[in-house]
């Protein structure tokens, strides 16, 4: 499986790390994105989104 880690952004408790997963070479994959609150050093509270990536975008952005 590859895994593809575009960025980790943090500001104050929140912690989002964006990533795409695909389970072989030329698989589109999957967009996904966790989600984390932190408190004093640990991972209190926990989101996750997971989307397939679409052959065709509708619009001319990208997912990342």
């Amino acid at each position: 499986m590859r895994l593809d880690i575009k960025r980790a952004i943090a500001e104050g408790d929140l912690v989002v790390h964006p990533q795409q997963p695909a389970p072989e070479p030329g698989d589109r994959g999957m967009a996904v994105a966790d989600f984390w609150r932190v408190a004093d050093g640990k991972i209190i509270e926990h989101w996750d989104v997971i989307q397939e990536v679409p052959e065709k975008s509708v619009n001319h952005n990208t997912m990342f």
